[in-house]
């Protein structure tokens, strides 16, 4: 796979997921939701954190903007890495599954730093309304983003059965998660090198 193909994907993928971010936040409320099917919604919230809205405030002793802020970092040095690996392997004409796993991986996690560095200066609240673009009162600061979520699959809603031991009359739900385009490229790109992973990373032969 080339310089250009990959390239050319990457910033396929940054589009359609930049797009479609500005469009939730421009046109939907905070946790509004319009049901497409019923088992996938569009459903708008925002992630503070990182993966599964998990923060660094509530594993180590840290505010929350401490924690924000030393994310957003290390999401910087991490795209910064990616990047290089991926310039790395395309120099050396490694195989294209691994290209192409990489390229989804580095769109993704651009896609994702865009929101966590400049949202936070570019739109205001969307607590109770819809947010404006370049705002004249944005809702942070720089690197103090949210990252905008909206894809949501609840493919099973329902509760558990009163017979079952301690889970009996809970709710149940699959696949709770709400994500991005973004995320699908990573998790896309990780899926590819796992499941392909002979074809990424093949041995030489020793004659």
């Amino acid at each position: 796979m080339s310089l250009k193909k990959s390239l050319l994907l990457i910033v396929l993928v940054l589009l359609v997921d930049q797009i479609s971010k500005i469009y939730i936040k421009t046109n939907f409320a905070l946790q509004e939701s319009v049901e497409v099917f019923s088992w996938f919604k569009i459903f708008f919230i925002e992630n503070e954190g990182a993966a599964w809205g998990t923060k660094l405030s509530d594993l180590l002793p840290i505010s929350e903007s401490t924690g924000k802020l030393i994310l957003t970092v290390f999401r910087l040095f991490a795209i910064v890495g990616i990047g290089y690996w991926l310039r790395d392997i395309i120099v050396k004409q490694s195989p294209r599954t691994l290209i192409l796993a990489v390229s989804l991986i580095f769109a993704g996690a651009f896609g994702n730093i865009i929101d966590s560095v400049f949202y936070g200066v570019i739109f205001d609240d969307s607590y109770g309304q819809v947010a404006q673009m370049f705002a004249d009162e944005p809702y942070g600061k720089l690197f103090y983003g949210k990252v905008v979520d909206m894809l949501y699959f609840p493919m099973i809603d329902t509760t558990w059965p009163d017979w079952v031991p301690k889970l009996g009359g809970n709710r149940f739900r699959f696949f709770e998660p709400v994500f991005n385009v973004a995320d699908t490229a990573i998790s896309t790109g990780v899926g590819i090198l796992i499941v392909f992973n002979k074809k990424a990373f093949p041995k030489n032969e020793e004659a």
